[in-house]
């Protein structure tokens, strides 16, 4: 693929470059400066001070550097933001022992992304100008950087919204030291909706634009440690991510789009994931953030839809759970006996209760103090 471009910096530059876009796969195509993006990080700043991040890290790891795009490029003098759709997923139920998955995270869209991306990139460099494609980086906020070039405005869910189509997209940047026309930004807003506040299984939505990560399932499920005990039941079966929050929000909803042929199929099932060997999980699922590289937490999560499935009598769930209660991690049994206590699995528990480490016997605990056993 090829363009034939000058070293004309007007609108027809960009417009050259933007022509590309939907042969790419991408969706939207903007442009921004590079100056800092000063109100996004003293937000950021505050939601740290008020442990809102829930220890994430991402753009929160370091506040000037994620917010400021000529760190990346000295410089730099445009972002090139791009949008890549991604299907949103089908809304009938699946079967209980299956576990559910983030639509953005069904393939690598990501990787398809900065490929596109790459292309205009490398038609940049080819014209003498530097260029360095940036996605899903802790080193830009790629969504204050999308709405400022105009992708789309800044929704209810914290989500970036493109006008009839939603928030199915993941989000990249091209910094670049051509100076290029500015995009216009998107005047359209959620107005008195608050499907999206009102359906959030946790409240993590904690006022418009603002998530709680401390409460919000896409995080609980990436991030180490327990899973809060308040918050299982609302997982459900999510493995990695949730979609609540956009699968309810009007905008572009006649324009949902389905694809058939996904990496990553929607009835994967718990069991799966605790039967295969950890360097399977990480080979299978290498695109995802998983804490400190341990497929342990996919596993813990797949122990949490099992301990959701209300399936009592399935015995294969029980001989897993009953593996998973001599495992060697007690982070895995823990989560083990919180799932066989859901289940009813009195023998099970029994055997919990001869363990002596205290994430066990917190379990324990817990359950005995609630009632369950």
């Amino acid at each position: 693929m090829s363009v034939e471009l000058n070293n004309n910096l007007g609108g027809d530059y960009f417009e050259k470059i933007s022509d590309l876009a939907s042969e790419l796969g991408l969706v939207a195509l903007g442009v921004t400066n590079a100056e800092p993006f000063t109100e996004t990080r003293t937000e950021i700043e505050r939601r740290k001070e008020k442990e809102l991040h829930g220890g994430m890290q991402f753009t929160f790891r370091n506040p000037e550097r994620s917010t400021t795009p000529k760190m990346i490029m000295s410089d730099a003098k445009s972002l090139i933001v791009g949008a890549l759709r991604t299907p949103a997923p089908r809304l009938e139920k699946v079967h209980t022992e299956a576990v559910r998955i983030a639509a953005y995270a069904r393939k690598d869209y990501y990787s398809l992304l900065r490929d596109a991306l790459t292309v205009i990139a490398e038609i940049l460099k080819k014209d003498g100008w530097k260029a360095q494609v940036v996605a899903d980086e802790n080193s830009l906020v790629d969504r204050a950087a999308a709405i400022r070039a105009g992708i789309g405005w800044h929704g209810k869910n914290g989500n970036v919204l493109i006008p009839g189509q939603g928030s199915w997209f993941v989000l990249g940047s091209i910094v670049t030291n051509v100076e290029l026309p500015l995009s216009k930004k998107v005047q359209q807003d959620c107005g008195v909706c608050k499907r999206c506040i009102d359906s959030c299984p946790t409240g993590a939505i904690i006022e418009p634009g603002v998530v709680d990560a401390r409460k919000c399932i896409a995080w609980l499920v990436q991030a180490p440690g327990i899973i809060p005990h308040e918050y299982r039941e609302s997982i459900e079966h999510r493995i990695y991510g949730c979609d609540d929050c956009q699968e309810v929000c009007p905008e572009g909803r006649e324009e949902r789009n389905f694809e058939e042929d996904l990496d990553i199929e929607a009835d994967y099932l718990a069991a799966e994931i605790l039967e295969a060997e950890d360097q399977e999980l990480l080979e299978r699922f290498s695109s995802w953030y998983i804490a400190e590289r341990n497929p342990r937490y996919l596993k813990r999560n797949a122990l949490v839809s099992i301990g959701n499935s209300k399936e009592t009598e399935n015995e294969l769930f029980k001989s897993l759970l009953m593996k998973y209660l001599f495992n060697s991690d007690p982070l895995l049994r823990s989560h083990a006996a919180w799932a066989s206590i859901r289940l009813g699995h009195k023998e099970l528990v029994d055997l919990a209760k001869n363990d002596s480490d205290p994430l066990v016997l917190k379990e324990i605990m817990l359950a005995e103090v609630e009632g369950f056993i």
